[in-house]
């Protein structure tokens, strides 16, 4: 065996486990990449796996083994960066281990993540979230589950593994009804819930007649919602409501968008940054900027506020022929 086998060994067991707790979800998307840079190492290299020395993951395979995950496997750039963090997490903890490898350590931990386009986000309407919340058949036991789980998502915003993480104690509806999760990072966050919101959950809660460490939003054979099934629920009642809703069908809707949708709510309602970064579990406050950004009402009066009421449409003007070329560049 050589000695890069028993270096990532110890480093998920020693490092992410022990040292760092990481989550499970962290975790296995470290797993899945050290198992894709490995495999594509093997067929670079002719090693098998266990063969592999820290020498054999140089920056030229790591920058190859990125180029290939872009090209030949369709990964974004988003999940190319990803891949490259978890690689740079392994290589700092090796570095520790394997000072007579430094300088190709080094090399590998030089390489930069790539730059890329920040779209939009997307978020919902008043209009589609009532649209979305009508379509599920409140008939049946699947479309009252379905009902609120997406109106519970909708109003407080949490991550998909927050929300089929949930189990029933976790939905207290007495005074000052909230829900407690357990969020990013193994952080408990508390969010409060809207009369509304209680009401339809409290319903739920007592068709579901579930013990407290069940999960609140199962299967039919009483198993957590894997996060697929829960991505599949949403586009199937999305697809039925933008019969109603037109706009619906030219958003692609996700656990995430209805996630931006409870923050671009809190935000048109007046509540301040640093709440909205509280309510949704950002780290940093600067994350939830993005949401002021896509908020086109809050620039319109903004401007509104700047723009003097007489002044006259105009446009910049080059005084001279080589600032006008210039300024076209």
């Amino acid at each position: 065996m050589s000695a890069l086998a028993p270096t990532l060994q110890a480093f998920f067991t020693e490092r992410m486990m022990r040292q760092r707790q990481a989550s499970p979800h962290t975790i296995a998307a470290y797993r899945d990449t050290m198992r894709l840079l490995l495999g594509f190492a093997t067929k670079q290299t002719a090693k098998q796996p266990s063969q592999l020395e820290v020498d054999d993951l140089d920056a030229p395979l790591i920058g190859a083994f990125l180029d290939h995950l872009e090209r030949e496997r369709g990964n974004g750039v988003r999940t190319r960066n990803a891949r490259l963090a978890a690689v740079h997490s392994l290589f700092r903890y090796a570095a520790l281990r394997h000072p007579e490898h430094a300088h190709s350590i080094e090399r590998v931990l030089a390489i930069p993540p790539k730059r890329f386009q920040r779209n939009l986000l997307t978020f919902l309407s008043e209009e589609e979230v009532e649209a979305l919340l009508g379509t599920p058949d409140r008939s049946t036991w699947t479309g009252r589950r379905d009902h609120a789980m997406l109106m519970l998502a909708a109003q407080t915003g949490l991550r998909a593994s927050e929300l089929t993480g949930l189990v029933c104690g976790d939905a207290q509806l007495g005074k000052g009804p909230h829900v407690s999760c357990l969020g990013k990072g193994r952080k408990q966050r508390i969010t409060p819930l809207t009369a509304a919101t209680a009401g339809v959950l409290g319903v739920w809660l007592e068709e579901r007649k579930g013990q407290a460490k069940e999960p609140l939003f199962p299967t039919r054979v009483g198993k957590p919602l894997s996060r697929d099934g829960l991505e599949r629920r949403i586009a199937t009642h999305v697809a039925n409501a933008a019969l109603a809703c037109p706009s619906l069908a030219e958003k692609k809707v996700t656990a995430h968008v209805l996630r931006h949708t409870a923050a671009m709510r809190l935000l048109q309602a007046g509540v301040d940054t640093s709440v909205i970064a509280l309510w949704l579990g950002h780290e940093q406050v600067e994350t939830t900027q993005i949401y002021l950004h896509a908020d086109l009402e809050i620039k319109e009066r903004a401007l509104a506020r700047t723009a003097p009421a007489d002044a006259k449409p105009g446009r910049y003007r080059p005084p001279d022929a080589v600032l006008a070329f210039l300024e076209g560049l």
